[in-house]
């Protein structure tokens, strides 16, 4: 295993290899992360409030006819925050181990998703306007955060992000399990991509389950500007984040019709889709090299925990509060509203609910796992084969001259 260690970075002037600690400890970094994960966001939130029908019984068009267009783009929020995701899970899995990091993403990401769950049906039951839950099966399923592989509905259309990031981690706890070093996370980045290129026409289900090559080149693309962050960057750093922008190119009109319906994705202009796309590996790279440290905005970290239970909340509840309330309230005081709304929510869901109940769940999960590493024997050491004493000269056996 040691053969596999990555060496310490050189020093230099200005340090590139700050510890997990400092980074966390001191906020620099982590504030621009935060201002980049609240305008992913507040993209989304413009995107399904602005350009989608279903919430104003016509098209958005004619209730917004220039925000719609502007918000047509803003799904590539999800994009954005697939790359954040990169970048902080490599950060924060660093020093772990496979039961460390497990318990750390459970208890940060299912308290406020169960509220989440359990508010989203409360509304979808009692308006069914926009759309129903057909069965309460499902939102038991849906607790799990696995039914995106059940084929179970998703009790909100947002929630489908969640299940590929499920399958980021779980493709990542392989390093983890090898050992989080440099040279493992570039190996990760270099199989990953290789599965992205070559699944798409292989016939192969497992293979194009985890390859996920629609959304993989913005995890890599995070994972290299973390370990810029972290080492310093080099070519091989930078042609690993610069191919994943490339390979990100080619998915932008599949995913811009998966979004928007074919006849409005090829009316729009698709230059905007790439252009923000760009923008986003230019400021995660910005990050990565240390440009933005002087942001140290004390509000950034407060709003930016609550953009994960906004996230959760804001789609399917709110298109139906707006669907609801759209012949009682003007459209633009209705959306600033129901934003409004929601952000107050999500604020509550982070106080009271998921930081309390995240406390509680990492410290039963920690001590379940103390018990299972109790219980569990640990190997035998095989013991080592003394070595031999020479033999006496007499039993010696001369080779013969």
């Amino acid at each position: 295993m040691s053969a596999w260690r990555a060496r310490p970075p050189r020093p230099s002037g200005r340090s590139r290899c700050p510890s997990r600690s400092a980074e966390t400890d001191s906020g620099v970094r982590l504030a621009a992360l935060d201002g980049v994960r609240i305008i992913a966001a507040l993209a989304v939130l413009c995107y399904h409030y602005l350009a989608l029908d279903s919430a104003w019984g016509k098209p958005a068009a004619a209730v917004f006819p220039v925000a719609s267009k502007c918000a047509a783009y803003g799904w590539l929020g999800v994009e954005l925050f697939f790359t954040v995701s990169g970048f902080v899970i490599c950060m924060s899995a660093w020093g772990r181990t496979a039961g460390e990091f497990a318990i750390s993403r459970i208890s940060r990401l299912f308290p406020a998703y169960w509220a989440a769950v359990a508010f989203t049906s409360t509304v979808l039951f009692a308006w069914p306007e926009v759309r129903g839950v057909k069965a309460f099966s499902d939102v038991v399923v849906n607790l799990s955060m696995l039914q995106g592989g059940m084929k179970v509905p998703h009790i909100d259309d947002a929630y489908w992000t969640l299940f590929v990031e499920l399958k980021f981690y779980v493709l990542f706890a392989l390093v983890i399990l090898r050992g989080v070093t440099y040279r493992n996370c570039v190996v990760f980045c270099a199989v990953w991509t290789l599965a992205g290129i070559v699944a798409p026409t292989a016939d192969n289900g497992l293979l194009s389950f985890f390859a996920i090559p629609s959304f993989s080149p913005y995890f890599i693309a995070g994972i290299a500007f973390y370990l810029m962050r972290r080492f310093g960057p080099n070519p091989v750093l930078w042609t690993i984040a610069g191919l994943q922008f490339l390979l990100a190119q080619g998915y932008v009109q599949s995913r811009t019709i998966t979004n928007l319906g074919r006849t409005t994705a090829f009316e729009l202009p698709a230059w905007p889709a790439h252009t923000i796309i760009a923008c986003g590996f230019l400021v995660m790279a910005g990050i990565a090299l240390g440009a933005f440290d002087r942001i140290r905005w004390r509000w950034l970290p407060h709003a930016g925990a609550l953009t994960y239970p906004l996230y959760l909340i804001h789609m399917m509840a709110g298109l139906t509060l707006i669907h609801h309330f759209r012949h009682l309230v003007a459209p633009v005081p209705l959306v600033l509203g129901v934003t409004t709304a929601m952000a107050v929510l999500a604020w509550l869901i982070h106080r009271l609910i998921e930081r309390p109940l995240g406390r509680l769940l990492r410290t039963g999960l920690r001590r379940g796992v103390e018990d299972i590493r109790r219980g569990t024997p640990r190997r035998a050491a095989v013991p080592a084969i003394p070595a031999q004493p020479p033999a006496p000269e007499a039993e010696r056996i001369s080779a013969p001259h």
